[in-house]
């Protein structure tokens, strides 16, 4: 797929906000950050929301790897697919993005995985999600991963990491 006319067109602090608004709007930290890309990624939303959906809350509430981290991968894999099985260039291409992204977004958050980025009070062992309320969006710290994950993934499809990781030095 050729990304270069649509990378070329779109602001990535307009998808940030997106991305926030989808997680206003009911959608899981995955499928916020993967859904705020869905046009440029060439697939149907409905698509982008239902391959994203298992990924939100650390991958089916499981707390473990953040979905924003997840969604931010699967991103990087549509911009960067292993064509041919067992390449190891792109694979190694592919891998070494997503490692770069994470490190980023762990460099500012100080870990990838939901049940340390989310405050205790929030790690509920049951498998059934919150009700979305004022008071949940108060008490998590979800949007602002999700914007973070949503830059990220942004500056990856226009090839501006290193900009990101600049400004942090």
């Amino acid at each position: 797929m050729n990304f270069s006319n649509k990378i070329a067109d779109f602001d990535i602090e307009e998808r940030v906000d997106k991305a926030v608004d989808n997680f206003y709007t009911g959608y899981n930290c995955a499928q916020s950050v993967f859904l705020a890309y869905w046009d440029i990624l060439g697939l149907e939303y409905d698509v982008a929301r239902n391959m994203s959906v298992s990924f939100g809350a650390g991958v089916g509430r499981m707390r473990e790897i953040c979905g924003t981290v997840t969604a931010m991968a699967m991103i990087a894999g549509f911009k960067y697919p292993i064509s041919v099985p067992n390449d190891e260039n792109e694979s190694n291409s592919v891998d070494n993005i997503i490692r770069e992204m994470a490190g980023i977004f762990k460099d500012k958050h100080h870990t990838i995985l939901c049940r340390e980025l989310l405050p205790e009070s929030e790690l509920q062992s049951t498998p059934a999600p919150s009700i979305r309320t004022k008071e949940y969006y108060q008490r998590r710290p979800c949007s602002a991963f999700i914007a973070d994950a949503a830059r990220i993934a942004g500056f990856m499809l226009k090839e501006q990491l290193s900009s990101l990781q600049s400004a942090k030095s």
